[in-house]
């Protein structure tokens, strides 16, 4: 038996800590930090690596890590170094989310397909740029921004405004002192996401996320507002190209680079025409979607991420998923993605079907109340025999739960609706 550690506070690594706790090979499951829905927590920032390898070392945990940030700071390396079992990417490996610009460098040179774009760490010329070309864009600010760095532009005075927000007022701080402006790919987006151990990238179940904050795709982007999985919009034959043409093709060019990468591995994508393109890369399972997927995972979670953090994925048999579709709805706070509330007293959580389960995110146990804690505070995630049942499922626990300042979207798993 083993023990294992989680690193992060998120709706991600509540659902991780819930599927891992469910091996027959592991005994004890901490959570650094945790929130007011996972147990065991242990009270130590993510960004403090040293605190989290002694911990890990002293209770001989084999770590798993949920966000980026840790990642980026090279929390891997440290705890390799120090001969400690971990799953995730090198720092190194890691810059393919933490700097948009090198994913973007590291995609033209090796023939992956994405948008066209250009670098700017100057916002009177990134201005002129987009005064000449003649698509519309999108502006990027090129490092970690928890998923709200990218802006949308529908005309050039979005493009300028989006600009001076990343640039000039650094709305985003150090992570927008350079942007990429690239061009608008419009089209169906979906995530992609491998579990890889260096060599090989094997298919998790595939998943549709919705970024804005408002029904219909509209406002601003967000972490996540829902996700649902399968999604109809990626059927067998896109997969094996994506599979052939992003997956496998990033593994061996970063291998080819000196680079190994152990840990999922997420493209966004888009597809127009039929043809996937990468919008971005992260370095970790996605939030929301990493909820529905788990939901419709049969196999043991714990043995496919201990045998990619050794490099023997292929020892492994084929990854086993229900035929049941899950999806996930963010239980928000009022007036995120900007501010908003906290410390709302949520109830509700009472007879919640066997079908569903509602993983927390933004939320602490204070004096055994569960009260408001972030932005997105819970994710209600069921499963159905098809997505319209899952969809059903999902919303009527969702109706269950109540705090002062709740918000969510109504759509969620809609647009996959469409497509069956």
């Amino acid at each position: 038996m083993v023990n294992v550690l989680v690193v992060g506070s998120g709706g991600r690594e509540h659902a991780l800590s819930w599927k891992l706790s469910q091996s027959e090979l592991v005994d004890e499951v901490y959570v650094a930090p945790g929130n007011g829905g996972t147990s065991q927590n242990i009270p130590i920032s993510v960004d403090d690596i040293d605190a989290l390898a002694n911990f890990a070392q002293e209770k001989s945990c084999f770590t798993v890590v949920g966000p980026e940030a840790p990642l980026a700071n090279g929390l891997v390396d440290k705890f390799i170094e120090k001969g400690l079992a971990v799953f995730g990417p090198s720092k190194q490996a890691a810059q393919l989310e933490s700097s948009k610009i090198w994913a973007k460098e590291f995609m033209k040179r090796n023939d992956i397909p994405t948008a066209d774009f250009e670098i700017f760490d100057d916002a009177q010329k990134a201005k002129e740029f987009v005064s000449t070309y003649e698509k519309q864009v999108v502006i990027k600010a090129d490092g970690l921004a928890a998923g709200k760095g990218v802006i949308v532009c529908s005309n050039n005075d979005e493009a300028n405004d989006a600009i001076d927000k990343i640039l000039v007022k650094k709305e985003f701080g150090d992570a927008g002192s350079k942007i990429i402006i690239e061009e608008r790919v419009d089209g169906i987006e979906a995530s992609y996401i491998a579990l890889c151990d260096g060599q090989i990238g094997i298919p998790m179940a595939t998943s549709q996320d919705h970024k804005r904050i408002y029904d219909d795709d509209k406002g601003p982007n967000t972490g996540g507002m829902g996700a649902y999985s399968p999604t109809p919009v990626i059927d067998d034959k896109l997969s094996n190209v994506i599979q052939e043409e992003i997956i496998a093709k990033t593994i061996s060019s970063m291998s080819k680079e000196g680079i190994e990468f152990r840990g999922f591995l997420y493209a966004g994508i888009m597809i127009r025409d039929g043809k996937p393109y990468v919008l971005e890369y992260n370095v970790r399972m996605g939030d929301p979607e990493c909820q529905p997927i788990l939901m419709r995972l049969n196999s043991d979670l714990y043995k496919y991420l201990k045998a990619s953090s050794e490099g023997k994925l292929n020892d492994l048999s084929e990854i086993s998923w229900k035929d049941e579709s899950a999806v996930c709805i963010v239980l928000a706070s009022n007036g995120y993605p900007n501010s908003y509330p906290k410390g709302d007293e949520i109830s509700g959580f009472d007879n919640i079907p066997q079908n569903s389960f509602v993983f927390h995110a933004g939320t602490k146990n204070d004096d055994g109340k569960i009260v408001s804690n972030g932005g997105r505070v819970l994710g209600v995630t069921a499963l159905g025999s098809s997505l319209n049942d899952a969809i059903n499922n999902a919303y009527n626990v969702a109706e269950k739960i109540h705090w002062e300042n709740k918000y969510q979207r109504n759509d969620i798993g809609k647009k996959g609706l469409s497509y069956l």
